[in-house]
């Protein structure tokens, strides 16, 4: 079992940067895959990024191709998201998730089994 714990939301300007932290409890950090998802209000939950157990595969939807980084460091039990030259349309609380299964076998509506509480970003215009 792990629990995850995000950080590093907040209000920018569009064209800014912020990066996101997801900080994993738990001896078998290392054994799960962990994506980044995000809501927005009124809409459902998206993939926005994920990289495999030992950060050597990253997954990104288009959306966010070129402008977002996944990275992790399983020393410190930690997974980020570089998010740069951000959009009014990137504004969502982001969600960090884990699981066993790798990411590059997720499908879209995959259930992942571990999930943070989340925090807000918000870029306006």
């Amino acid at each position: 079992q792990v629990t995850l714990d995000e950080s590093g939301g907040g209000s920018v300007q569009a064209g800014d940067s912020l990066k996101l932290a997801c900080l994993g409890s738990g001896r078998l950090f290392h054994t799960y895959a962990v994506g980044w998802f995000r809501q927005a209000p009124g809409k459902e939950r998206e993939f926005v990024a994920g990289v495999t157990k030992t950060g050597d595969v990253t997954k990104y939807d288009d959306s966010v191709k070129g402008r977002f980084t996944i990275t992790r460091d399983n020393a410190q039990a930690t997974v980020y998201l570089q998010m740069d030259s951000l959009k009014p349309e990137d504004t969502a609380t982001y969600y960090c998730a884990a699981d066993v299964i790798p990411v590059t076998s997720w499908y879209p509506g995959f259930a992942l089994d571990y999930w943070g509480h989340g925090t807000l970003v918000t870029v306006s215009s």
